[in-house]
């Protein structure tokens, strides 16, 4: 059932708490309402400065939870991963090209440097020789192409004059995409695209097989 709307005598209670040196998880617990409501009513509210210091305990309190909740995490990650061996790179590699790779041919364009060398790092974990990669860019107008040639190459440890092409794009991106995109193509990639493509498929039936079968499972005959 949906939550009633939000009446004057609530909003006055959280203004009331956050004045009091109330957290805004303490407040939500109390008036049992969402983050961004009661986000919306504590915004500009002064806390009173008997209860300043207070809050500010809690918000520090807060932040060294979230410090330690990261470091954890990233223990646990690292446990998890363990050794980035070939089988890992391949794995690495699918779910890369699963969502950002060309489905006809072994090719990938993105803006993302850690990708972009992510998935060059793991094209030679299967095989693929530096010399098969034909490197282009895709800049806007506003972008100095000689920075772009030059952070990409060394990015991928090329030189400036193996990036073969420059592609334009009228309009102004300069702000988001700092250095453009960045096309990586392999040539006489057909083996690994075919790899690559049979991994997906794999990923795909394993995990979708039960789906499928309850789907079958509930279509009526006719």
């Amino acid at each position: 059932m949906p939550k009633l709307r939000i009446s004057e005598k609530e909003i006055k209670q959280i203004i009331s708490l956050r004045r009091t040196g109330h957290s805004l998880p303490e407040i939500q617990k109390i008036v049992k309402r969402g983050n961004s409501t009661v986000f919306k009513y504590i915004q500009g509210v002064l806390v009173l400065p008997k209860y300043r210091q207070i809050l500010k305990d809690k918000q520090g309190g807060s932040k060294e939870k979230s410090r330690k909740d990261w470091k954890a995490a990233s223990k646990k990650a690292k446990d998890i991963f363990g050794e980035v061996d070939s089988k890992t790179k391949l794995v690495i590699l699918t779910c890369l090209y699963w969502g950002e790779g060309n489905k006809t041919e072994l090719n990938l364009n993105n803006s993302d440097p850690a990708l972009i060398k992510t998935f060059v790092q793991c094209l030679y974990g299967i095989g693929v020789k530096k010399s098969d990669l034909r490197i282009t860019l895709r800049l806007f107008e506003d972008i100095k192409i000689e920075e772009a040639k030059l952070f990409w190459a060394n990015l991928l440890d090329i030189k400036v004059n193996e990036i073969l092409g420059i592609n334009i794009i009228h309009g102004k991106k300069v702000g988001k995409l700092k250095y453009g995109m960045c096309r990586v193509r392999v040539t006489k990639g057909g083996p690994h695209f075919k790899l690559i493509m049979s991994m997906i498929d794999l990923i795909k039936s394993d995990f979708n097989a039960a789906v499928v079968q309850r789907i079958e499972q509930d279509t009526p005959n006719v």
